[in-house]
């Protein structure tokens, strides 16, 4: 199986983190890198993918640089979305052609890899008809956006853990009018280095995959 990285980041704002993963995608391009799975945790921070309807933006410049909310434009797919403290953010850099060059199996694979962790939490992840993300009773837990170029994947998911939900009070998360919650509102204790281990082991798991720890010391 290909090798895999896995890199725990910390917190790293948003643009810091865009431009990491553009320098990573042209290195995995050239071939000068194996696959990487990267770990993080945004500050306050709005996104807005190329899909995305202004409208479903419901704060204006103002009210949230009084909140301390960033917004950015950005590439991936999908509408707009909130990053904070207490969210996991996954950035997945893969070559797709080691796997399946197919991009909805890919989007699938995302989702699985989430289900699979929070079951771990006896949490019961589910799919949405007609929508991208995992979602538990109708509240969405975990938002997918992802960017490909020449194969190769950038952006990825965001899995609430134990996410203040207030600040989704700024949009309408992903265009729909569904409810959010996370893990901790679910009644999960799970720490954040905790999901991290259990999703990396899934994530090998499902795109076949040998993770190679950078910063994580164990996977158990």
């Amino acid at each position: 199986m290909p090798d895999c990285e896995v890199r725990d980041l910390g917190r790293m704002s948003f643009g810091e983190a865009y431009r990491l993963q553009q320098e990573l995608v042209s290195q995995r391009k050239e071939g000068l890198i194996p696959d990487q799975l990267l770990f993080l945790e945004h500050s306050h921070v709005i996104t807005m993918g190329r899909n995305g309807h202004r409208e479903n933006l419901l704060a204006g410049e103002g009210m949230l640089e009084r909140a301390g909310v960033e917004f950015h434009h950005t590439d991936r797919g999908g509408d707009v979305t909130y990053h904070g403290p207490g969210q996991l953010v996954v950035y997945p850099i893969f070559d797709l052609r080691e796997w399946k060059r197919d991009v909805v199996a890919y989007v699938r694979g995302l989702e699985q890899v989430v289900i699979d962790t929070l079951e771990e939490s006896a949490i019961y992840g589910t799919r949405c008809e007609g929508c991208t993300g995992v979602w538990v009773n109708g509240a969405k837990i975990c938002a997918i956006g992802v960017h490909l170029s020449r194969w190769v994947t950038s952006h990825g998911l965001a899995l609430n853990i134990d996410t203040d939900l207030s600040y989704f009070r700024y949009i309408v998360p992903c265009g729909l009018t569904k409810p959010v919650t996370s893990m901790r509102e679910l009644g999960s204790q799970a720490t954040r280095e905790q999901v991290m281990s259990r999703m990396a082991n899934h994530f090998a798991r499902v795109f076949e995959r040998h993770a190679v720890a950078e910063t994580l010391e164990t996977f158990s």
